[in-house]
């Protein structure tokens, strides 16, 4: 088993033992299973996967830090939201506002980068949430 702990700057999310854990980090999609080499890497917007006994939970996050030690796995993140904590309607309008913005400016405009995330965001959040259970 792997010891998992989710933390944000407001609270621990997920403090539990679980089978595996998957994410998306700076160089691509990884998973880990109890017996891990140390790992440390970025964790790019997207969606957290964990499996105990089977079960699956999801959770949308806006990135941070993963690090693996002895089957412990710390995800250090600015945001981590279950699928039941996401308002969908709310993500779809976010969604929409940013595409809308980007078509309107070009690449090097200042701001471009921050709604490009705030569409990733949105879409990670989207997705999490069609998975309700």
């Amino acid at each position: 088993m792997l010891n998992l702990e989710i933390i944000t700057p407001e609270k621990t999310v997920v403090k539990d033992e679980v089978d595996l854990v998957e994410a998306t980090g700076a160089d691509g999609e990884f998973g880990i299973m109890p017996g891990h080499t140390q790992f440390l890497t970025a964790l790019r917007i997207g969606e957290i996967r964990y499996r105990k006994n089977g079960e699956t939970t999801y959770l949308a996050s806006s990135g941070g830090f993963a690090e693996v030690v002895d089957d412990k796995v710390t995800l250090l993140m600015d945001t981590a939201e279950t699928a039941k904590e996401i308002d969908v309607e709310r993500a779809k309008k976010a969604m929409e506002r940013a595409e809308s913005l980007l078509k309107t400016m070009s690449y090097d405009h200042t701001e471009y980068r921050l709604y490009e995330m705030a569409l990733l965001r949105a879409i990670a959040r989207i997705g999490v949430a069609s998975k309700k259970i």
